[in-house]
């Protein structure tokens, strides 16, 4: 593989260093690490460092570890999850940016470049970009793209063109390394072990990233766009169900670490504007299909009455001590 040690912008005029890390778990998924692998190589200014950190999982790293060595192929030395081999990966990256794909997703040639050039603002300390999701088929109709969180992929609400944001999509997202070590990292145990749909580790860390100083910022470049493979068991009801729900309930634990104030900020927008827009649009009375219309704002509906619900239950009864362990 083509290295470089930096990746200058033509854009920007800024020359970093970047280290990929891409975490994985299941041998059921190694197509789609080949493909996420192949997708850095391609890149138009590759990083200085790939790691790929295998999830207490012996057989997949053995044969990561057979079939990349030109990659840093380590074991997840943390807790089991997302974030214990999120922050395993950073351990081991080098240079000033370290960026995140996910393992069934693939960037375009241009990711890293485009990531770079927002950091040309010395106040950025993290940069995420556009997740398009890879349906297995059609998109499911009753589905709102509102609702496109549900599959980890970007949403309608979030920004159209470059602008701050108080946190990043985990498929598709990089930060200072200056940075995370000042903050810890993300923080173990809170987020994804496996298929258990719970989440927001890089919503706590998005905000403890704003809280650690005065006028830092994340910033949200549509330009970076990476491919998110959604899978068959993702679309159905029964997921979308299950997803809210676990949202409500990491939420909970986030208000906990962080406070209600900042772990919210964007939910209540969210639930303000956004939603009632796209009930609106779904009861018009000009729209075509009706029947989905209003299937779609059931959807929405529910998904909002789930995460509030699992919100709600998260705040009575989690415990979450200040070792940032689970109880």
């Amino acid at each position: 593989m083509t290295t470089t040690t930096r990746i200058r912008s033509p854009v920007a005029g800024v020359d970093l260093r970047f280290s990929v890390v891409i975490c994985a778990y299941t041998e059921r998924r190694w197509e789609d690490i080949v493909g996420a692998v192949a997708s850095i190589w391609a890149q138009t200014r590759p990083p200085v460092r790939t790691i790929l950190v295998v999830d207490h999982n012996p057989s997949l790293l053995a044969r990561a570890c057979a079939a990349f060595p030109e990659l840093v192929v380590v074991p997840n030395s943390g807790r089991r999850g997302l974030a214990g081999g999120r922050n395993t990966g950073v351990s081991h990256a080098i240079g000033d940016v370290v960026a995140f794909l996910d393992d069934d997703a693939r960037a375009r040639p241009d990711w890293l470049e485009r990531l770079g050039a927002s950091y040309r603002d010395p106040s950025v300390v993290g940069v995420g970009g556009t997740v398009t999701p890879v349906w297995p088929g059609q998109r499911p109709p009753w589905l709102p793209p509102e609702f496109d969180w549900v599959v980890g992929c970007t949403f309608v609400g979030m920004p159209t063109a470059p602008a701050p944001v108080r946190n990043l999509i985990g498929a598709n997202m990089s930060f200072r390394r200056e940075a995370l070590d000042a903050v810890g990292g993300f923080t173990d145990g809170l987020g994804r072990v496996g298929t258990r749909p719970l989440g927001c580790e890089e919503t706590e860390l998005g905000i403890r990233l704003r809280q650690w100083r005065t006028g830092v910022q994340l910033r949200y470049e549509p330009a970076a766009v990476v491919h998110h493979r959604v899978t068959s068991e993702r679309v159905t009801w029964a997921y979308f169900c299950s997803r809210c729900y676990a949202e409500g309930v990491s939420k909970a634990m986030v208000s906990r670490l962080v406070g209600a104030r900042d772990a919210l900020e964007t939910e209540r927008r969210y639930v303000r504007s956004v939603l009632p827009r796209a009930m609106a649009r779904g009861l018009h009375p000009r729209r075509r299909d009706r029947t989905l219309g209003i299937t779609s704002v059931g959807a929405i509906m529910a998904g909002l009455m789930l995460t509030t619900t699992g919100y709600v239950r998260g705040r009575l009864a989690v415990r979450w001590p200040e070792s940032g362990g689970a109880a």
